[in-house]
């Protein structure tokens, strides 16, 4: 019987990988993991995390404005980009020990180094030249900003470089249009920098509901934000000023301090040694694997934004989670990504789950859409026109509930509420038959009695 120095070894401390390797430590397993970054990954050092920071930080000016209309006095006011970035600095510092302790107190072994593979039971630690063995091996090195192939993308930050500039810069131009193009998009405008959107499609957040992606890009637009869609980027040059000018195929020349690049992620596989261990992997570099997580090495398994199914953090820790039933403890579990609620933090901000309209027009034969836009109560002191949005999507035959998106404050925070309802099988009459909570913008939800319109067959009647 061959003997392994662990019983796994984990490639990759971000959220997913730091998840299977405490919790098979817990569970009495000799576990080693290796970073060569900082435990935590994307979401916690230079993603999610650091990102709600700023998007907090960004709202205040209007905070600030509409603090006014409810009797209150605000002086002079000021913001200090250095102060900011300290402060992100130091919470995300906090939670990386918090990481780490809780990979040591469930006694898993941690590496601060890159590590490759050898063969399917053997890694390399690059920093010491050591290898070790380990009986199961999971990869979980997440993913990297792609920077295309455009000249001049070497003049360009991502969003791993916006965490981190000496400067807020004067006026940014962001390149793309998805989640984090769009957050940031609001982040640098509510910070005081003149924003420009450019973005190739019809228009921004191309895989959400209509009405969500109309009403956010006129909200931005209203907020003073430039967007610029069937905008292609052909090429970024220096000035002689040390700015930027960004040559556009339907949009002129196009000039800032900075521009950032938004234009999607790869999976995080160069040099990871998948070939030496034969690993399968697609034409971007995505480990395949089945339901179950597993490679086409029965011991190699693979979770998260490195296998470019899901690329979202709950995702990973779910996937994580699914790993540990299958290995450890007998019951095979597959991960299942249905009705997965997500949110996007803009201002206004996003909260969805479940079906767009068009993909539930496609999917049954007949739909009801509840929709309903209104003023939250806090606008109508504040003075500010900014308008909420609710829409439910329900399959007339069933009378499910089969998607759920707002736009407007604490959109979030109401779609993880949600997704539990929609993940339930929860039907407009249970929606119903549910007290509404007064005053709050939530109620809505539960007052929407009268469909706005049907689809019958994809089509609106």
């Amino acid at each position: 019987m061959t003997s392994f120095d662990y019983d796994l070894f984990v490639i990759g401390g971000g959220s997913g990988g730091v998840r299977s390797a405490r919790v098979a430590a817990s569970l009495g397993k000799k576990v080693a993991i290796a970073e060569e970054y900082r435990y935590g990954g994307t979401c916690v050092i230079r993603g999610c995390v650091p990102k709600k920071l700023f998007v907090y930080a960004s709202q205040y000016h209007e905070h600030f404005e509409d603090a006014v209309g409810f009797g209150w006095s605000v002086g002079e006011t000021s913001f200090d980009w250095k102060k900011l970035v300290a402060a992100k600095d130091q919470e995300i510092a906090r939670l990386e020990g918090l990481y780490r302790k809780g990979l040591t107190g469930a006694g898993a072994e941690i590496f601060e180094t890159r590590a490759e593979l050898v063969d399917a039971h053997t890694i390399k630690l690059m920093e010491s030249g050591k290898t070790v063995t380990a009986k199961t091996i999971m990869v979980a090195t997440g993913g990297r900003p792609t920077y295309g192939n455009m000249p001049g993308h070497e003049l360009c930050i991502s969003s791993n470089e916006a965490f981190h500039l000496n400067e807020l810069p004067k006026s940014i131009v962001i390149i793309g249009g998805g989640y984090i193009a769009v957050e940031f998009a609001n982040v640098f405008h509510g910070l005081g920098v003149e924003t420009t959107l450019l973005y190739r499609g019809e228009q921004i957040l191309s895989r959400f509901d209509h009405d969500l992606r109309d009403g956010l890009a006129d909200a931005m637009r209203a907020k003073g934000i430039r967007i610029l869609c069937n905008g292609v980027a052909v090429s970024v040059s220096r000035t002689e000023t040390d700015r930027r000018e960004i040559a556009t195929k339907n949009n002129g020349s196009l000039s800032a301090d900075v521009v950032m690049l938004a234009i999607g992620r790869s999976p995080n596989t160069q040099g990871l040694g998948l070939d030496a261990a034969g690993i399968a992997a697609d034409d971007q570099g995505a480990i395949i694997v089945d339901r179950y997580s597993r490679t086409n090495v029965e011991n190699i398994y693979a979770i998260g934004d490195v296998t470019n199914r899901v690329q979202l953090t709950p995702v990973a820790i779910h996937e994580a989670m699914c790993f540990i039933e299958t290995e450890y403890k007998g019951r095979p579990t597959s991960p299942d990504y249905d009705t997965i609620p997500t949110a996007v933090f803009s201002q206004p901000e996003i909260g969805t789950v479940g079906l767009t309209e068009q993909e539930a027009g496609k999917r049954f034969a007949e739909l009801e859409v509840y929709r309903a836009e209104f003023r939250p109560l806090k606008a109508t002191l504040s003075g500010r026109s900014e308008k909420m949005m609710m829409k439910l999507l329900v399959d007339a035959q069933s009378r499910k509930v089969v998607g759920a998106h707002i736009l407007g404050h604490d959109a979030g925070e109401m779609a993880q509420i949600l997704g539990i309802t929609l993940k339930a099988g929860c039907t407009k009459d249970d929606f119903d038959r549910t007290m509404a909570l007064h005053p709050t913008a939530a109620e809505e939800l539960v007052t929407m009695y009268a469909p706005s319109y049907r689809l019958r067959n994809g089509e609106r009647l």
